[in-house]
């Protein structure tokens, strides 16, 4: 019986250990606010540089992330974003089929009732163009707003 309460607790330390995940710690200095985005998380980053770059996110070694095979410093980040799948999606849908609905009401009632219903055209084109650009709604984290970025290890 002992044995067994040793080889479980021993597992379940060894399960602690390996659990561990690195995620990005970005705290503001001012207000001692925290935020954690953890491993193969969607973010959007803007370099130093002026570079844009987003899409899931690895941790390498000594404060330096992979995005899509490119390998960024922490010290090299102007800004950082979340960029969730989820609302990327429900927002550029909605901008998109909103748009086409409205493009689809202003010819329909220009050819049958009124020729300015065609102005209806403007909103519509650009609702669909923000769509296609698909907004993103996320708060920014900046360097210039004394928000610093650090790796962490986190467990689950």
């Amino acid at each position: 019986m002992k044995k067994m309460t040793i080889l479980f607790f021993s597992l379940f330390f060894i399960n602690l250990l390996f659990s561990q995940e690195g995620a990005i710690k970005i705290t503001n200095q001012t207000s001692e606010k925290e935020r954690i985005i953890k491993e193969n998380k969607r973010i959007k980053i803007k370099t130093i540089d002026g570079q844009k770059i987003s899409g899931r996110f690895k941790i390498e070694k000594d404060n330096i992330i992979l995005i899509k095979k490119q390998r960024i410093e922490l010290t090299n980040i102007k800004e950082i974003k979340r960029n969730s799948l989820l609302v990327s999606i429900l927002t550029s849908g909605f901008f998109i089929y909103t748009g086409a609905i409205t493009l689809g009401f202003s010819v329909l009632i220009g050819v049958l009732v009124d020729s300015t219903a065609f102005l209806l055209a403007i909103p519509a084109a650009g609702m669909i163009y923000t769509g296609i650009k698909s907004p993103n709604f996320q708060k920014k984290y900046k360097n210039e707003s004394n928000w610093t970025f650090e790796l962490i290890l986190t467990s689950e």
